[in-house]
């Protein structure tokens, strides 16, 4: 295999690996000056919930690895669309339920879950269940039922700091607006890396790699979150 067609496994690799060794890869959440507007907002913010909402899907490495599971064999445009939206309504109806009705979920638990999400992605990727159980899961049901799970992980952050109930439902769906703008706009880079990566040989090559990737990561964000869970009960 020629350096040529190498390249494109490296560039989709790279990052991956820079992800998982970086020290701030379980420090999702929000950053310092989010908090500090979130815990003072007492009314309307549609802007500012739009752009909080756009930036916490693009730095979501756990939403980021899920949908790159997920589409990573999807090669028609239409099949990306129905997962993505079952993706998105999965996620958009518990983080408008959950904040709306205050039902919040343990952090650990929610996000050792989002972990195993990942998991299942890469696991399916690479034909796991029909190989060791004889069956195939629907993918389609499971993507909506692993975004409610995700949408939970977005909930249950944004409760974390008692926004005020005084018009909460138009700052929320600003919020989650600004989720479907960030994950578009990062859904549309992942596609065109994607894209440019199926051109070349390497990209079957590497594919089990990749999943592999995919199935270590969810696994150690999985023992992360459940260390925190154990020390924190």
């Amino acid at each position: 295999m020629t350096p040529a067609i190498q390249r494109p496994a490296w560039l989709i690799g790279l990052p991956f690996f820079l992800l998982l060794l970086s020290p701030s890869v379980f420090a999702h959440g929000v950053d310092a000056n989010t908090e500090r507007f979130l815990l003072a907002n007492q009314g309307v913010a549609v802007g500012p919930f739009l752009y909080i909402g756009a930036k916490h899907m693009v730095t979501g490495y756990d939403h980021l690895l899920f949908l790159i599971g997920v589409i990573f064999f999807l090669f028609r445009t239409r099949d990306v669309l129905v997962y993505v939206s079952l993706f998105t309504l999965g996620h958009s109806l518990t983080l408008l339920f959950g904040v709306l009705n205050n039902m919040a979920v343990n952090p650990f638990l929610i996000d050792a879950i989002i972990g195993l999400s990942i998991v299942y992605k890469g696991f399916d990727n690479l034909g796991g269940f029909r190989r060791l159980f004889g069956f195939q899961p629907n993918t389609k049901i499971a993507v909506m039922v692993f975004g409610l799970f995700h949408g939970f992980g977005l909930a249950t952050k944004l409760q974390d700091f008692s926004l005020p109930q005084a018009a909460l439902w138009k700052n929320l769906l600003a919020f989650n607006v600004g989720v479907e703008i960030g994950q578009f706009v990062a859904l549309l880079f992942i596609l065109i890396a994607l894209d440019f990566w199926r051109r070349h040989r390497s990209f079957y090559s590497f594919s089990t790699a990749t999943n592999t990737l995919l199935m270590t990561g969810g696994l150690t964000l999985f023992g992360y979150q459940l260390t925190g869970y154990l020390i924190n009960a």
